[in-house]
């Protein structure tokens, strides 16, 4: 499946900005079963100082905002050609190893929450993919999808807590509940085509488990099912800190606004 995306990101700043750095991951992955075809990005009030492969491989560039700017625009355009690899991403790649991934982060920290979704499973699943579909089941029954209730910020605990959240909130609770279990688990930040609309207002977020003999296998916790052709691989982490699209720094007086524009098309 070839699919187009356009994405656009406009910061607007009340006071002009003094100096701000920001760290971009909006590169696709190019791997077996997902090819760039063509990727630009362009940048409106910055300039790109340098690019690098951080530790998951991770493609960023940093941008360096423009003194005296009220106004950053950071446009992506490009095509990807994707299988369908019924979720399977295969052996593991990159300079973290393994066992990095069984590491608990900030938002991913296993507490009273995370102990007590990992007690209601079943035990005698029948291998270790039934058991993470059936985890994955599990999180969406406890935490159900909706917007407002949580942010970037909030943990995995906190979203069981609350009973409510969204794909950033599902995944982090996926992957903190899955390495309770034993298994390595990752974040993944990206683009989902999604059935009844072109125009959507983020990006899509989801996890990867990473199960004997078969490698990584992803999870879309939200729409309960694992990604297919439908979907570009962007960024991989630990959690959202580490594969967010946009991270960065500013100093100066003043706030922003943040307006996004996507659209993923076949």
């Amino acid at each position: 499946m070839l699919l187009k995306i356009e994405h656009e990101t406009r910061y607007n700043y009340d006071k002009p900005v003094q100096y701000g750095l920001q760290q971009l991951r909006l590169r696709p992955k190019e791997r077996p079963g997902q090819r760039i075809v063509d990727w630009n990005i362009e940048i409106e009030g910055g300039a790109l100082e340098l690019s690098f492969e951080d530790q998951h491989c991770n493609h960023v560039d940093l941008i360096n905002i423009e003194r005296g700017r009220s106004e950053i625009i950071i446009r992506c355009t490009g095509e990807v050609e994707n299988s369908d690899g019924s979720g399977v991403i295969g052996r593991h790649a990159g300079f973290a190893p393994l066992w990095y991934f069984k590491r608990a982060s900030a938002l991913t920290k296993p507490e009273d929450e995370i102990a007590r979704l990992v007690a209601s499973l079943d035990q005698d699943y029948e291998d270790d993919i039934v058991r993470l579909h059936a985890l994955s089941a599990a999180v969406t029954d406890r935490v159900a999808y909706e917007t407002g209730k949580t942010d970037a910020e909030t943990t995995a605990e906190q979203a069981l807590a609350i009973g409510g959240g969204v794909c950033q909130d599902h995944a982090h609770i996926f992957c903190a509940a899955a390495r309770s279990l034993g298994f390595p688990a990752r974040y993944v930040s990206g683009y989902l085509m999604m059935s009844d609309r072109v125009d959507q207002d983020a990006t899509h977020a989801w996890a990867e488990a990473y199960v004997e003999h078969i490698g990584w296998v992803g999870f879309d916790i939200s729409n309960g099912y694992s990604p297919d052709e439908r979907y570009v691989r962007i960024a991989t982490g630990l959690d959202y800190r580490d594969a967010s699209p946009i991270t960065g720094l500013r100093y100066g007086a003043g706030s922003e606004d943040m307006i996004v524009s996507l659209q993923v098309q076949q």
